[in-house]
C-alpha cells in the first residue's frame, strides 16, 4: 500500500481520492462552510483511521494545516474587507451629509409622492412638485434625507426626488 497524499482510507479500506471523490454520491448545501471544528474533526477522523503498519507522513498533516492556516487568514482578509467597506460606506454618508447641510437655508423644488384613494377606495397615487426651504439634514434607515419647510410643514425628501436647489431670492422691502 503505498503512502500518499493521493488516498483516502475509509473503514479500513484504502481508496484513490479522486475515484472515492467521484463515487461519492454529490450532495448541494447552500453556502456551507468548512469551519475549524470541521477541520479539526477531519483531521482527527483521518489519524484514527490510518494504517498503523503504514502511517502517513507528518509532512503531509503539515502541508494540510498550513493550507488550512492560509484558507484561515483568506477569511479574516475577508471579513475585514467586508469592515472596511462598512466604514467605507459611513464616511461617504458623512461627507454626503456635509455636502447637503451646505443647502440649509436654500430654496428647494422637488417631487413629493400622494398616496390618495380614488371614488372606489382603491389606492391612487400621483407626483407633485413642491417649494420650500431647506432647513435640516437627516439619517433615516442609514439614508440621508433633506428637511424641508413648505407651508407650514416639515417634508423629509430623499436625496432622489430632488429637482432643483436655488439661492432664495431676497425679500425686498
Amino acid at each position: 500500500m503505498a503512502n500518499s497524499l493521493n488516498t483516502i482510507t475509509v473503514d479500513g479500506t484504502t481508496y484513490n481520492a479522486a475515484a472515492y471523490e467521484a463515487s461519492k454520491p454529490k450532495e448541494t448545501k447552500a453556502n456551507d462552510d468548512l469551519g475549524k471544528e470541521a477541520f479539526l474533526q477531519l483531521l482527527v477522523t483521518q489519524l484514527q483511521n490510518q494504517d498503523p503498519l503504514e502511517p502517513q507522513d507528518n509532512s503531509s498533516y503539515v502541508a494540510e494545516l498550513a493550507q488550512f492556516s492560509s484558507l484561515e487568514q483568506m477569511t479574516n482578509v475577508v471579513k475585514n474587507l467586508e469592515d472596511l467597506g462598512k466604514v467605507v460606506n459611513n464616511i461617504d454618508t458623512s461627507v454626503l451629509v456635509g455636502q447637503l447641510s451646505s443647502m440649509i437655508g436654500k430654496q428647494m423644488d422637488w417631487l413629493e409622492t400622494i398616496n390618495e384613494a380614488d371614488a372606489e377606495g382603491n389606492p391612487v397615487s400621483h407626483q407633485e412638485k413642491m417649494t420650500g426651504t431647506v432647513s435640516g439634514v437627516t439619517i433615516t434607515d442609514g439614508n440621508p434625507n433633506i428637511v424641508v419647510e413648505a407651508d407650514g410643514e416639515k417634508y423629509f425628501v430623499d436625496i432622489a426626488n430632488v429637482a432643483h436647489v436655488y439661492d432664495a431670492e431676497p425679500v425686498v422691502e
